[in-house]
């Protein structure tokens, strides 16, 4: 049987600054065997494990769509023994990557629904995979309205910029970014997330909330979804924050009798309200 804690190696092919102070960037691998790349089928909303040698193994969330080809790119900030090495990395290094893992976004649920995807900060990189992969030219009529609300405290803080300009352009999108603070450099809206969702007010017959962000984000996002409409089944929150192995072993994930990178980390606020509340 194969080692489940046996990672696979991939080369860094791209690594984008996404943010002005560089804390942040994105990391684009390429499959060293073509066969591990087949073998790493995944949607979006599941995570994997980035190890690198000597220093360590962190848990991320995919950032790419499997709609974009055969890279995957996952978005790192810069906060531990880990993701600074990576973050010193250089193009053509080799790493390793095991996974993929969790429940990820329900794909099939959401056809034929209107989607409202809320973010904030570093936390929008799941939902950047998802809404590439709704908005695909293949795809995109298989849903309704689609509403995106993204936040960061400061516009040098907000990753993803090119793209959220073209989605920006985008007739059949309704894209509203926001920060906390405007400055010079920025002319777009101010306001927190929770109050840009009450001003653009999306629809929710028959829509499904994704929302993932700081936990004081999601705290007031959530009693504005309930105003507007969405029932508890209706809004889906990413545990992610929970995940350390990955595969159910370690029980750093454990809430209550749920593991999180098996049973999650996508869950209906539903089912978070019947679980121990330390998340």
């Amino acid at each position: 049987m194969e080692n489940p804690y046996l990672p696979k190696s991939v080369k860094i092919e791209k690594i984008i600054d996404e943010t002005v102070g560089k804390d942040i960037k994105s990391f684009v691998f390429s499959f060293i065997n073509p066969e591990d790349r087949k073998a790493f089928d995944y949607h979006p909303g599941q995570f994997a494990e980035i190890s690198v040698a000597g220093a360590g193994e962190i848990p991320i969330g995919i950032a790419s769509s499997p709609t974009e080809g055969d890279k995957v790119m996952f978005t790192v900030k810069r906060m531990g023994v880990v993701t600074k090495d990576l973050h010193n990395s250089s193009p053509g290094r080799i790493i390793g990557l095991r996974g993929p893992y969790g429940n990820g976004f329900p794909m099939e649920e959401l056809r034929g629904k209107n989607i409202v995807i809320v973010g904030g900060g570093f936390a929008f990189t799941t939902l950047r995979a998802l809404a590439v992969y709704l908005m695909g030219d293949e795809r995109r009529k298989e849903y309704g309205d689609i509403t995106i609300v993204y936040g960061a405290r400061t516009s040098g803080d907000l990753i993803y910029r090119d793209e959220l300009q073209a989605w920006s352009k985008r007739a059949d999108l309704n894209v509203n970014i926001t920060v906390d603070k405007r400055d010079a450099s920025w002319q777009g809206r101010e306001g927190f997330v929770p109050a840009v969702v009450k001003q653009v007010a999306p629809d929710a017959t028959n829509a499904i909330a994704l929302v993932c962000g700081p936990p004081i984000m999601i705290k007031f996002t959530i009693p504005i979804l309930f105003e507007l409409g969405f029932a508890a089944d209706k809004i889906l929150n990413s545990l992610e924050m929970r995940m350390k192995c990955g595969i159910g072993k370690c029980g750093r994930c454990n809430i209550g009798n749920k593991y999180v990178c098996k049973d999650g980390p996508v869950f209906t606020y539903a089912q978070l309200q019947t679980m121990p509340q330390e998340y």
